[in-house]
């Protein structure tokens, strides 16, 4: 893999959304508890997303919000909001998804019918290609992200990969893995009149 160098590793950063200290301030006043914390993601993932569903229905429409309808534009214009629960990797998240008249609206973030995010099916890929049954993923993911996930849907995500997945259970095993341990004793040593914990 080439490395970075500094240029490039510049031009990421510039690449990536700044945020100033005025709005983190206000996002992240004082000290937060982990729940806290957690709470605050799901606010700003939520406002992020239906912050992109809006500018999808502003390039569908041709106009922004409160702007006026450009002259010989179609006759579709904006018709409210209708609410959607999503499956995220933390958890289930209600998002407000815009709505046009005609009903030719089509986002591309989260597509019509879709009812998960990028990355959730993943990992349900993953734990059954590791050998988790469907009723061990629906627990695991009800345990862990408070999410209650059919049997159904799981088959389905499964189903839709299933060559992927037999060809990951059945790859051919290395003929032999190395496997290295290192150990130590830690002992109290004295060096230059201090004490220090040493591995020996």
């Amino acid at each position: 893999m080439p490395r970075k160098t500094k240029t490039t590793a510049a031009a990421d950063k510039a690449a990536q959304p700044q945020f100033s200290a005025a709005a983190l301030e206000q996002l992240i006043p004082g000290p937060v508890t982990p729940a806290e914390l957690e709470g605050i993601f799901q606010q700003f993932k939520k406002a992020v997303l239906e912050r992109a569903l809006g500018a999808e229905m502003s390039h569908h429409l041709g106009y922004a919000p409160g702007q006026a309808k450009p002259e010989g534009a179609a006759t579709n214009h904006r018709n409210g909001k209708s609410a959607k629960t999503v499956l995220t990797d933390v958890g289930a998240l209600r998002i407000d998804v815009p709505r046009d008249r005609e009903g030719t609206f089509e986002p591309q973030l989260i597509g019509k019918h879709e009812r998960r995010f990028t990355g959730f099916d993943d990992k349900i890929i993953a734990m059954y290609a590791r050998g988790m049954t469907v009723r061990e993923i629906q627990g695991f993911l009800s345990e862990m992200y408070s999410v209650d996930v059919s049997p159904d849907l799981i088959s389905s995500v499964t189903d839709a990969v299933m060559s992927e997945v037999t060809a990951w259970q059945s790859r051919p095993l290395e003929s032999m893995y190395p496997v290295v341990f290192f150990d130590a004793l830690r002992v109290k040593i004295r060096e230059e009149a201090v004490v220090r914990s040493k591995a020996v």
